[in-house]
């Protein structure tokens, strides 16, 4: 499945034109755009912390959804309505001190639905942290 793709600076207007205030106040950001995907940072802050010093799981669940939608915006060539219908996330360790990669990918796009798998992996390292898969409806 070839697609359509936007810029990173195409997605970053994508992020402050078309979400909440407080998915803004995370501070993603667009590290990369290709075919079929889309890679966001979410930056380390002790904002998003919880007990224990680990980035919290409900900002990287955040992250993820968001990180899906902008994948599916790159390969549909630009951003349209769609609502998330189903999200997973398995954790696999904790996040401390480092910015988060999230890379979602879209593994199938139809006319009417989207799924997509994410990796949320801690800058610098080889394995994930975290590991998403959402399924995007779009109305009509």
């Amino acid at each position: 499945m070839a697609g359509v793709t936007i810029s990173p600076a195409e997605a970053d207007t994508i992020l402050a034109d078309n979400f909440a205030p407080w998915v803004q106040a995370l501070g993603l950001s667009t590290a990369a755009t290709g075919d079929r995907h889309a890679v966001l940072r979410l930056p380390w802050s002790d904002r998003l912390s919880r007990e224990g010093g680990g980035m919290s799981g409900q900002a990287l669940m955040a992250a993820a959804d968001t990180a899906a939608a902008v994948a599916v915006s790159a390969v549909r060539g630009g951003y349209g309505p769609m609502t998330t219908v189903q999200q997973s996330t398995s954790f696999q360790r904790a996040v401390t001190g480092k910015d988060v990669l999230v890379t979602a990918r879209v593994t199938k796009l139809g006319r009417r639905i989207a799924f997509v798998d994410v990796d949320l992996t801690a800058e610098g390292e080889t394995e994930p942290a975290a590991h998403a898969t959402a399924v995007y409806a779009f109305p009509g």
